[in-house]
């Protein structure tokens, strides 16, 4: 009787092995599902991106809107007779260089 009961649970074993760890077996699952959801993720934000980049494009292609946005906020350029005032925060480091502009040589005399 102890032989039966030792085979069968060998038995038992051996057809457990490839449900846990065998190529088609739970861990191999659970890992696979993990890899799934983990570029799900990312495909869910690149989507996001693109919607974004796609809207920015439409924006530039119909209206001057978003060019003139654009132009203001990242070439600093302001419109004829419009006043332009910048309110710096005293507590925020600029990270602004100022650059000075290059030596003026004097003029030569003809002779």
């Amino acid at each position: 009787m102890r032989l039966i009961i030792l085979c069968l649970t060998v038995l038992v074993i051996l057809i457990q092995y490839p449900l846990w760890l065998g190529k088609g077996g739970w861990l191999r699952v659970w890992d696979l599902d993990h890899q799934v959801q983990e570029a799900q993720k990312k495909n869910d934000e690149l989507r996001a991106r693109n919607a974004m980049l796609a809207s920015e494009v439409q924006d530039l292609k119909e209206g001057t809107g978003a060019v003139e946005e654009r132009a203001r906020y990242e070439l600093g350029m302001i419109k004829q007779n419009e006043v332009f005032v910048q309110i710096i925060d005293p507590n925020k480091r600029s990270t602004f260089v100022a650059i000075p502009p290059p030596p003026v040589e004097p003029k030569k005399k003809p002779n």
